[in-house]
């Protein structure tokens, strides 16, 4: 029977999550290949929260600098002694009274040198940097999930249409077969064995019709669209066929530098080296300087303190016990650890290259394969039907060769799914899709 197992062209079964909401009225949202990519970029979720990871750690950062910006800090305090005393014992007789007293002050601190400071921007610039890189690559992601998506529906609704025809064609050939049977001339068995093969393709096309709406609801997934809006696709399989460049993917240069995983893997090393950086800059000295006013707004009777205050913090590591060793070493360790990821990625990476070119080249040859098989299966089928009709053949040849043809279509759109997803693959390696 004609079917398309939907798990063959996705690696795991998509989670969809109904939302609730009033049924769209009106024509159905019509969506070329374009448009659905477009939209998608627009109203994915997962997209939007690359977006937002991106605005985050743009805020980090601005966190992270103005660490070493001034500091300005203004504090106000009210003492109430409730009227105690204090004798002064050398001198017998006078008491000090403590009157209430108030406070303004005004400090501002600034850092001088801090190594510590100065690699944390540098790393918080890396880490913006990596959000920004993880949108792209999630934006990569989503367009592949939506042309695949895309396709999808397109050759499920195509196995539909296959079905429809062949089950009418069955249908219409009971008919005529009926009637020869009424009239004596063919055998009630011939009938009977194009029921069954009646009954078998209408099951198909029922499971046909859940694929069709499970499709439709991946496409509807992947482009953030509401499950109550009707979609209606406006491309074809010819016209994406038709305006497919199987080839200059085939022949297009892969350059290292320009893959997302690549580049992700670059920005991640140079993390590890800061971070490197970081713990070695703990053994160097951090200077702080300060200015601080102070007004009295209560003076007590007796004060000595001046109103302006300036001066430096120096901070020198002397000894940790090893301490701030270990962590440098902790930290040249996790790098040459992400050195050897970023090799291995390289490695990967490079054999992904030559699978994919392989796989695009195999599918573009299977797809001309069946293409003609397809044509060949089906001559047979027509003209084993006119045998039939004319009692050249039996119910059972036509059976044989109605089956042929519906799996010589089978395997035609799957060769053709497999051919527009393995060039998808390609040109998302090669970031040109």
């Amino acid at each position: 029977m004609l079917t398309i197992d939907i798990r063959k062209f996705f690696p795991a079964i998509i989670a969809l999550f109904l939302m609730t909401g009033t049924a769209v009225s009106g024509e159905p949202m019509r969506l070329s290949l374009e448009n659905a990519r477009n939209y998608a970029l627009d109203h994915n979720r997962n997209l939007i929260n690359a977006g937002l990871a991106i605005d985050e750690a743009g805020q980090r950062l601005r966190e992270t600098i103005a660490q070493g910006l001034p500091q300005v800090n203004a504090t106000v305090d009210y003492n109430n002694f409730f009227g105690s005393t204090a004798s002064l014992g050398a001198f017998p007789g006078m008491e000090i009274t403590f009157n209430p007293t108030s406070n303004a002050s005004l400090t501002v601190g600034q850092i001088l040198f801090n190594a510590n400071y100065l690699v944390g921007v540098q790393t918080a610039r890396l880490f913006r940097d990596v959000t920004e890189i993880s949108r792209e690559r999630t934006e990569l992601d989503i367009i592949s999930q939506v042309m695949q998506a895309y396709y999808l529906v397109l050759v499920t609704e195509q196995s539909r249409t296959i079905l429809k025809a062949n089950l009418g064609n069955m249908r219409n050939l009971l008919d005529k077969t009926m009637a020869l049977v009424a009239a004596g001339v063919a055998d009630e068995l011939d009938y009977d064995q194009l029921s069954v093969q009646a009954t078998m393709i209408e099951n198909g096309l029922k499971a046909a019709e859940r694929q069709v709406e499970l499709s439709y609801n991946m496409l509807r997934l992947q482009m953030g669209l509401d499950a109550t809006i009707d979609i209606a696709l406006t491309d074809d399989l010819d016209y994406l066929i038709e305006r497919a460049d199987f080839q200059g993917s085939l022949l297009a240069g892969f350059r290292m530098d320009e893959n997302i995983d690549y580049r992700l893997m670059e920005l991640q090393t140079s993390i590890a080296e800061k971070q490197v950086n970081f713990e070695r800059a703990a053994f160097l000295p951090s200077v702080t300087g300060f200015y601080n006013y102070t007004e009295k707004l209560l003076k007590p009777e007796f004060d000595i303190t001046p109103k302006h205050v300036i001066g430096f913090n120096v901070n020198i590591p002397i000894f940790s016990s090893g301490m701030r060793q270990a962590r440098v070493n902790q930290a040249r360790i996790n790098l040459e650890s992400v050195e050897n990821q970023q090799e291995l990625l390289t490695e990967q990476l490079s054999i992904q290259e030559r699978q994919l070119r392989y796989n695009l080249n195999n599918a573009l040859e299977q797809y001309e394969s069946q293409k003609t098989n397809v044509e060949v299966a089906q001559r047979v089928y027509r003209n084993m039907r006119t045998k039939f009709e004319h009692g050249m053949a039996s119910s059972l040849d036509l059976t044989t060769a109605n089956n042929n043809y519906l799996q010589a279509e089978n395997s035609y759109i799957s060769s053709l799914m497999q051919l527009l997803q393995a060039q998808v693959e390609m040109d998302k390696l090669l970031n040109s899709i």
